[in-house]
């Protein structure tokens, strides 16, 4: 892979086609050429062969009709079944509801199959897809509905009483589940005459396909705009970077299923894009997705046998769960790939992967957004085993600038804003252009997150610009910290904040979720942090709880956390040796 620029000294690409051992993948008429083509405006990497649309994906995966798509307790659906119920949903919402091409169409439910086959059918429609967060009470639902507009509303019974203590009353609500009238049964649209491939909607490849509401972290949730464009490319990516990584490194993963299909069990909300970009990318292999109605390790063990699961991971606090469960070693001989996401990666969990997994387990880590429709950096197999703490390489589509605070670009190795141009780069915030035009310029994303590329082209994540503690005025990059004290073997889970302090202007502060039975004390993280942290980097005071709050993907939301550490002072431990500033001398 090059790293050099492409059109500047400030613009960084991954050009694997100039890989002579990729040529077979990357060449002219191979499965993942690049070719440049204008969005907006602006010049963006495309593959050339992928699928144009998902109604082209959806037809694709008629050659898995027979095999098993979606699972959920003891219902099994092949991918046959749900194409057709899509295609017969998809004909009632244009027949019966007058949903029309670029018209909304929205889900509010937990993760069940009608939510995979209402995303189908929408696309089939041509509508826009509104996934809402199913962990929403009734206000925000209705909030979000509001601001969609959508034509229907699909929902399970829970959230749509939800909805109805609400008043709304905007949208027409289809029901899943118990409870529901015929004439508003999800089940009784479903078995409308399916469209014909005639009737299929034809989108453009740069029209939205989907309105996903954010996690909320820095204030209320803002509606992304995706492309079909945007979401082929990721998962057009999220197959070349494994098959990359075993063409350079020795061939396939050595387990396998017995039944000789891919499967794994989905830990993501399939209202948040990486559960989309699984259910969607199921479609060109025709791996089997295992659904789950709440998250319990001991039935995710049970699923892995009784499914053969052959892919398994989650954010980090799910992987490592999985991970430290005593029957996990029992599938070393079948699980071929582990993935980890979603939220900052500590270092410790690649290595726990191959000690409890073996170093046949495929490694995959990926970093990007909503914004940009999933993951455009990708750190895979023996890249990942090297560079733990590195969120990998760009993809083949997507180029970086590093935008130094407070204007201007800076090149290799040195840190600044992480910006992100591709095809994966999404059209902005549903009717929210000042958000829009601070977060998207000329075609680049601006991340919010502090990092750099090194002259190998590994990128590497710091920290938030916003979660940077400033303490004597030296910057404390909070993931860093982290990062060590992940490793500590009295912690569970640990978040870094700052805390005020009148002489230090902030004290570093960890939020800490001891493991059972343990009492970690401040001096011990201080001396653990210490072999390997500078000084003033280390925990100067420690906050113990058994609980943090977190946003739908998982990822430890820091600004509610900051408030609830601020607002329990009296709780916070703090060291008894005095404050004082690094020594600048030094």
């Amino acid at each position: 892979m090059t790293t050099s620029p492409v059109t500047d000294q400030f613009t960084f690409v991954g050009r694997y086609e100039d890989d002579e051992r990729l040529a077979d993948l990357v060449g002219p008429g191979c499965p993942f050429e690049v070719e440049t083509v204008e969005i907006d405006g602006v010049p963006v990497r495309s593959f050339a062969h992928a699928p144009a649309t998902l109604v082209d994906l959806f037809e694709m995966a008629a050659a898995h009709d027979d095999k098993i798509y979606l699972v959920l307790d003891d219902a099994r659906l092949t991918y046959g079944e749900i194409r057709r119920q899509a295609a017969g949903l998809s004909r009632a919402l244009r027949d019966v509801h007058g949903v029309k091409p670029g018209d909304r169409v929205a889900v509010a439910m937990r993760n069940l199959p009608e939510f995979v086959t209402t995303l189908w059918a929408a696309a089939l429609s041509g509508a826009i897809f509104v996934p809402l967060n199913a962990w929403w009470q009734g206000p925000e639902l209705a909030r979000a509905l509001d601001e969609a507009r959508p034509s229907v509303v699909i929902a399970d019974s829970e959230r749509a009483d939800r909805l109805r203590t609400t008043g709304y009353e905007l949208s027409p609500m289809i029901t899943v589940g118990a409870g529901a009238s015929d004439e508003h049964a999800f089940d009784v649209l479903t078995s409308h005459p399916p469209l014909t491939r005639d009737d299929y909607a034809v989108p453009a490849p740069d029209d939205p396909n989907a309105i996903l509401f954010t996690s909320g972290t820095t204030g209320n949730p803002k509606g992304v705009v995706t492309t079909h464009r945007g979401t082929i490319a990721n998962i057009w990516n999220m197959m070349f970077m494994p098959v990359r990584d075993m063409t350079l490194n020795g061939g396939l993963p050595t387990a396998t299923a017995s039944s000789g299909q891919r499967s794994g069990i989905l830990t993501t909300p399939l209202f948040h894009i990486g559960g989309l970009a699984a259910v969607l990318g199921a479609a060109i292999s025709g791996a089997k997705t295992v659904l789950l109605r709440r998250w319990d390790v001991d039935e995710a063990m049970r699923i892995v046998a009784d499914e053969n699961v052959t892919g398994l991971g989650g954010v980090p606090t799910i992987a490592r769960e999985m991970l430290e469960h005593p029957r996990i070693r029992h599938f070393a001989d079948q699980i071929a790939t582990f993935t980890m996401g979603a939220a900052s990666v500590p270092p410790d969990l690649p290595r726990l992967v191959h000690d409890v997994l073996g170093e046949q387990t495929q490694l995959f880590n990926g970093y990007g957004s909503t914004e940009t429709t999933s993951s455009v950096i990708s750190n895979v197999g023996a890249e990942y085993a090297s560079r733990r703490d590195s969120v990998g390489r760009l993809n083949m589509t997507a180029e970086l600038r590093v935008e130094r605070i407070g204007g201007g670009f800076v090149g290799a190795g040195e840190l600044g804003q992480l910006c992100i141009r591709s095809p994966q780069t999404t059209r902005g915030y549903w009717n929210n252009p000042d958000a829009t035009a601070d977060a998207f310029v000329d075609g680049w994303f601006r991340t919010g997150d502090l990092g750099y590329i090194d002259e190998a082209g590994f990128v590497y994540v710091v920290d938030r610009v916003k979660d940077v503690i400033i303490r004597g005025g030296e910057n404390v990059y909070c993931a860093e910290v982290e990062g060590v004290l992940f490793e500590h073997p009295s912690v569970t889970d640990v978040a870094v904040v700052g805390i005020a302090d009148p002489t230090m202007g902030e004290l570093v502060c960890a939020v800490v979720i001891p493991r059972a039975g343990a009492c970690p004390e401040l001096s011990q993280l201080r001396e653990f942090a210490g072999a390997r942290l500078a000084a003033f980097k280390c925990p100067e005071a420690m906050y113990v709880t058994d609980d943090v709050p977190r946003t739908a993907t998982g990822k430890i939301a820091k600004k509610e956390l900051k408030k609830k550490v601020d607002a329990d002072l009296a709780a916070v431990e703090r060291s008894r040796e005095p404050s004082r500033a690094p020594n600048r001398r030094n």
